[in-house]
Protein backbone atom coordinates (compact mmCIF):
# COMPACT_ATOMS: atom_id res chain seq x y z
CA UNK A 1 0.00 0.00 0.00
CA UNK A 2 1.13 3.53 -0.75
CA UNK A 3 0.65 6.51 1.54
CA UNK A 4 1.08 10.17 0.52
CA UNK A 5 4.50 11.51 1.52
CA UNK A 6 5.90 8.06 2.34
CA UNK A 7 7.83 5.51 0.33
CA UNK A 8 5.76 2.55 -0.88
CA UNK A 9 5.91 -0.43 1.43
CA UNK A 10 7.58 -3.32 -0.38
CA UNK A 11 6.08 -6.73 0.31
CA UNK A 12 8.09 -9.68 -0.92
CA UNK A 13 7.14 -13.32 -0.63
CA UNK A 14 10.09 -15.59 0.07
CA UNK A 15 9.59 -19.21 -0.95
CA UNK A 16 12.29 -21.11 0.98
CA UNK A 17 13.00 -24.71 -0.04
CA UNK A 18 15.10 -27.28 1.82
CA UNK A 19 15.93 -30.08 -0.66
CA UNK A 20 17.22 -32.48 2.03
CA UNK A 21 13.74 -32.90 3.56
CA UNK A 22 11.74 -31.94 0.46
CA UNK A 23 9.85 -29.28 2.44
CA UNK A 24 9.30 -25.63 1.59
CA UNK A 25 7.92 -22.64 3.45
CA UNK A 26 6.63 -19.26 2.32
CA UNK A 27 7.04 -16.11 4.41
CA UNK A 28 6.01 -12.51 3.72
CA UNK A 29 8.58 -9.78 4.39
CA UNK A 30 7.65 -6.09 4.60
CA UNK A 31 10.73 -4.66 6.33
CA UNK A 32 13.03 -2.92 3.80
CA UNK A 33 16.07 -3.54 6.03
CA UNK A 34 15.52 -7.29 5.81
CA UNK A 35 14.91 -7.14 2.05
CA UNK A 36 18.14 -5.19 1.52
CA UNK A 37 20.22 -8.38 1.94
CA UNK A 38 18.78 -9.61 -1.39
CA UNK A 39 18.95 -6.36 -3.36
CA UNK A 40 21.44 -6.19 -6.27
CA UNK A 41 22.25 -9.91 -5.87
CA UNK A 42 22.09 -12.18 -8.91
CA UNK A 43 20.33 -15.49 -9.38
CA UNK A 44 22.29 -18.51 -8.06
CA UNK A 45 24.33 -16.31 -5.71
CA UNK A 46 24.45 -17.43 -2.08
CA UNK A 47 23.18 -15.13 0.66
CA UNK A 48 23.39 -15.46 4.45
CA UNK A 49 19.77 -15.20 5.64
CA UNK A 50 20.46 -14.39 9.30
CA UNK A 51 18.42 -11.16 9.00
CA UNK A 52 15.14 -13.09 8.48
CA UNK A 53 14.91 -14.02 12.15
CA UNK A 54 16.60 -15.78 15.05
CA UNK A 55 15.75 -19.26 13.76
CA UNK A 56 17.62 -18.54 10.47
CA UNK A 57 20.96 -17.88 12.21
CA UNK A 58 23.79 -19.61 10.35
CA UNK A 59 21.66 -20.52 7.31
CA UNK A 60 22.90 -19.78 3.78
CA UNK A 61 20.48 -19.81 0.82
CA UNK A 62 20.91 -19.68 -2.95
CA UNK A 63 18.64 -17.36 -4.97
CA UNK A 64 16.77 -19.65 -7.37
CA UNK A 65 14.64 -17.11 -9.21
CA UNK A 66 11.54 -15.03 -8.81
CA UNK A 67 8.73 -13.01 -10.37
CA UNK A 68 8.01 -9.31 -10.45
CA UNK A 69 4.73 -7.66 -9.50
CA UNK A 70 3.25 -8.24 -12.96
CA UNK A 71 4.25 -11.93 -12.94
CA UNK A 72 7.22 -11.86 -15.34
CA UNK A 73 9.86 -14.45 -14.39
CA UNK A 74 13.54 -13.81 -13.76
CA UNK A 75 15.82 -15.31 -16.42
CA UNK A 76 19.36 -16.48 -15.72
CA UNK A 77 22.03 -14.72 -17.80
CA UNK A 78 20.11 -11.47 -18.44
CA UNK A 79 22.30 -9.04 -16.49
CA UNK A 80 19.84 -6.19 -15.89
CA UNK A 81 17.68 -5.41 -12.84
CA UNK A 82 14.64 -4.51 -14.97
CA UNK A 83 12.51 -6.07 -17.66
CA UNK A 84 13.62 -6.77 -21.24
CA UNK A 85 12.04 -8.34 -24.33
CA UNK A 86 14.01 -11.26 -25.72
CA UNK A 87 13.55 -13.44 -28.79
CA UNK A 88 13.17 -16.90 -27.24
CA UNK A 89 13.29 -20.26 -28.98
CA UNK A 90 12.72 -23.91 -28.14
CA UNK A 91 14.65 -25.06 -25.11
CA UNK A 92 15.07 -21.64 -23.54
CA UNK A 93 13.63 -21.00 -20.10
CA UNK A 94 10.53 -18.83 -19.62
CA UNK A 95 9.02 -19.97 -22.93
CA UNK A 96 7.21 -23.05 -24.25
CA UNK A 97 7.03 -23.51 -28.03
CA UNK A 98 3.76 -24.43 -29.74
CA UNK A 99 5.19 -25.39 -33.16
CA UNK A 100 8.47 -26.70 -34.55
CA UNK A 101 11.00 -23.93 -35.06
CA UNK A 102 8.80 -21.29 -33.48
CA UNK A 103 10.45 -18.24 -31.90
CA UNK A 104 8.69 -15.51 -29.98
CA UNK A 105 9.64 -12.23 -28.35
CA UNK A 106 8.70 -12.39 -24.68
CA UNK A 107 9.14 -10.08 -21.71
CA UNK A 108 11.38 -11.45 -18.95
CA UNK A 109 13.06 -9.97 -15.89
CA UNK A 110 16.80 -9.75 -15.56
CA UNK A 111 18.62 -11.98 -13.09
CA UNK A 112 19.42 -9.14 -10.67
CA UNK A 113 17.06 -8.73 -7.69
CA UNK A 114 15.44 -5.29 -7.49
CA UNK A 115 12.74 -3.70 -5.36
CA UNK A 116 9.89 -4.57 -7.76
CA UNK A 117 10.32 -8.34 -7.30
CA UNK A 118 7.22 -9.69 -5.56
CA UNK A 119 8.23 -13.35 -5.06
CA UNK A 120 11.73 -14.76 -4.59
CA UNK A 121 12.70 -18.43 -4.50
CA UNK A 122 15.46 -19.43 -2.09
CA UNK A 123 17.13 -22.84 -1.75
CA UNK A 124 18.90 -23.57 1.53
CA UNK A 125 22.45 -24.75 0.85
CA UNK A 126 23.91 -24.60 4.38
CA UNK A 127 21.94 -25.48 7.51
CA UNK A 128 22.33 -23.41 10.65
CA UNK A 129 22.28 -24.46 14.28
CA UNK A 130 18.55 -24.24 15.06
CA UNK A 131 15.70 -26.12 13.41
CA UNK A 132 13.15 -24.11 11.43
CA UNK A 133 9.61 -25.34 12.23
CA UNK A 134 7.84 -26.66 9.15
CA UNK A 135 11.01 -26.65 7.03
CA UNK A 136 13.95 -28.55 8.51
CA UNK A 137 12.14 -30.58 11.18
CA UNK A 138 9.73 -32.40 8.83
CA UNK A 139 10.52 -34.94 6.12
CA UNK A 140 8.26 -35.24 3.09
CA UNK A 141 8.80 -38.60 1.35
CA UNK A 142 9.47 -38.69 -2.37
CA UNK A 143 6.32 -39.65 -4.22
CA UNK A 144 8.13 -41.43 -7.05
CA UNK A 145 11.26 -43.56 -7.04
CA UNK A 146 13.94 -43.69 -9.73
CA UNK A 147 13.22 -45.44 -13.03
CA UNK A 148 16.62 -46.32 -14.46
CA UNK A 149 18.61 -49.26 -13.17
CA UNK A 150 21.69 -47.12 -12.64
CA UNK A 151 19.78 -44.62 -10.53
CA UNK A 152 18.17 -47.41 -8.47
CA UNK A 153 21.66 -48.82 -7.80
CA UNK A 154 22.88 -45.38 -6.75
CA UNK A 155 19.93 -44.80 -4.38
CA UNK A 156 20.25 -48.17 -2.59
CA UNK A 157 24.08 -48.50 -2.92
CA UNK A 158 23.83 -51.73 -4.92
CA UNK A 159 26.64 -53.47 -6.78
CA UNK A 160 26.42 -54.58 -10.42
CA UNK A 161 25.69 -58.19 -9.33
CA UNK A 162 22.61 -57.29 -7.21
CA UNK A 163 19.15 -57.79 -8.71
CA UNK A 164 17.70 -54.33 -9.34
CA UNK A 165 14.14 -55.59 -9.83
CA UNK A 166 13.82 -56.37 -6.10
CA UNK A 167 14.45 -52.71 -5.23
CA UNK A 168 11.92 -51.05 -7.57
CA UNK A 169 9.85 -48.43 -5.69
CA UNK A 170 6.21 -49.38 -6.23
CA UNK A 171 3.24 -47.11 -5.70
CA UNK A 172 -0.12 -48.36 -4.38
CA UNK A 173 -3.01 -46.98 -6.45
CA UNK A 174 -6.68 -47.30 -5.46
CA UNK A 175 -9.09 -47.35 -8.43
CA UNK A 176 -12.72 -46.17 -8.45
CA UNK A 177 -14.02 -49.57 -7.34
CA UNK A 178 -11.79 -49.48 -4.26
CA UNK A 179 -9.31 -52.13 -5.45
CA UNK A 180 -5.64 -51.62 -4.61
CA UNK A 181 -3.06 -52.09 -7.35
CA UNK A 182 0.71 -52.00 -7.05
CA UNK A 183 1.97 -49.80 -9.84
CA UNK A 184 5.69 -49.88 -10.72
CA UNK A 185 7.09 -47.14 -12.92
CA UNK A 186 8.10 -48.01 -16.47
CA UNK A 187 11.60 -49.32 -16.06
CA UNK A 188 14.80 -49.19 -18.06
CA UNK A 189 16.32 -52.23 -16.37
CA UNK A 190 19.36 -52.86 -18.56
Amino acid sequence: PEFPGLYPVAIMKLNIAYPVTGANKMIDITDPKILSIFMDKRMSSEVAIDALGEEFTGYVAKIGGGNDKQGFPMKQGVLVPGRVRLLLKEGSSCYRTRKDGERRRKSVRGCIVASDISALSLIITKKGDAEIPGLTDVTIPRRLGPKRAGNIRKLFNLSAEDDVTKFVVRRVVVDKAGHKHSKPPYQNLD
